[in-house]
């Protein structure tokens, strides 16, 4: 049976992705040191298939040691959160990722010299565009536009430089997937999270569609939003995002190509903050809003093509945000009355 090494596994879309291997029949081994949100329940713990080991992924022997076993690695570990992470942790989130990054590929370049290792699947992020003045964002223009300003941006374009690099030295193959606004339901409160204050409403996450859902269920009136609203982004669902990963990791016509995975439909904030406040308080109530100074790096625009994942390996993001909504709403309810978020 094909195995999958996937790092960062007891993160957000970690745990999507897990749960579409396992369906789809692989063994996987996760590996997360925990470091973000403490010891975490999944779902699969205890499934057959799967192995779960608790360690660094700065740490290239261990990571050599697990990819000696492996036909394929999805390298997803970072350190990650929200908007308020890239100003809190600016210097951290480079320094670690990088290091979690040149322990990946020289794990990896081992393992594959060894002869069982396939391909490195990448998971980089549509904050890589976040200078364009272009739209859509069409693969390629990462590297014909300005750089990102923030450190987080900088650092996942240069995991799409590693793994170039690792190709074009050592001829690891590899995938570079961006995924685009991942909404979904698992994620809690950060062990290093800030409280960020909203109006009223602390704030633990500083994800714009949970931060949003948290403040309407807490009665928030009016409504607090980050700058005018009129931020365009592309919500995509967590399960249609791992899809698009495992379908990209398997596919030979992915091979040392880079795609966008994202939903083809364009939300603004103020649209989004609309559409929740309609599901929680009912359609008779119009939505009232003020506006909060935006964070320094929060892009006004985010808007990817998507045409060479649905051309080259079939893919689509399908599930709208009514449903995501249908979803996440009650599981921040939930969330909001255990204390976990």
């Amino acid at each position: 049976m094909t195995t999958v090494l996937v790092s960062g596994s007891a993160g957000f879309i970690g745990g999507y992705v897990i749960e579409e291997l396992l369906r789809r029949q692989y063994e996987v081994i996760g590996v997360d040191n925990l470091s973000k949100y403490g010891p975490v329940r999944k779902s699969y713990d205890a499934h057959p298939a799967y192995r779960f080991v608790e360690g660094d992924c700065r740490d290239t022997a261990l990571l050599q040691d697990l990819l000696s076993g492996c036909d394929h690695f999805i390298a997803g570990a970072a350190m990650i959160g929200g908007i308020s992470y890239f100003h809190t942790y600016a210097y951290d989130l480079l320094a670690t990722n990088e290091r979690i990054m040149a322990a990946s590929v020289d794990a990896a370049i081992a393992a594959h010299r060894a002869g069982r290792l396939k391909k490195v699947t990448y998971l980089s992020s549509s904050m890589v565009f976040e200078s364009t003045d272009r739209w859509p964002s069409v693969e390629g223009d990462e590297r014909k536009v300005p750089p990102p300003l923030s450190s987080y941006g900088f650092q996942k374009l240069a995991v799409e430089y590693f793994a170039r690099a690792g190709w074009d030295q050592y001829a690891l193959p590899y995938t570079i997937l961006r995924p685009f606004n991942c909404v979904g339901v698992g994620e809690g409160r950060a062990l290093g999270d800030v409280e960020v204050l909203s109006g009223n409403v602390k704030l633990a996450m500083s994800h714009v569609v949970p931060d949003l859902v948290q403040k309407v269920l807490l009665g928030q009136d009016p409504l607090h939003i980050l700058g005018e609203g009129s931020q365009v982004r592309h919500y995509t669902y967590g399960g249609d995002l791992a899809r698009g990963i495992v379908t990209a990791m398997e596919h030979d016509a992915a091979m040392n190509q880079d795609f966008n995975l994202s939903t083809a439909t364009s939300t603004t904030v103020l649209d989004l903050a609309a559409l929740i406040w309609r599901k929680v308080r009912g359609p008779e109530e119009a939505l009232r809003y003020v506006s909060d100074t935006p964070f320094e790096h929060d892009v006004a625009k985010r808007a990817p093509s998507v045409d060479k994942a649905k051309e080259v390996l079939g893919f689509e993001a399908t599930t709208t945000l009514e449903e995501m909504l249908d979803e996440v709403i009650p599981w921040v309810r939930n969330a909001l009355s255990e204390g976990v978020i």
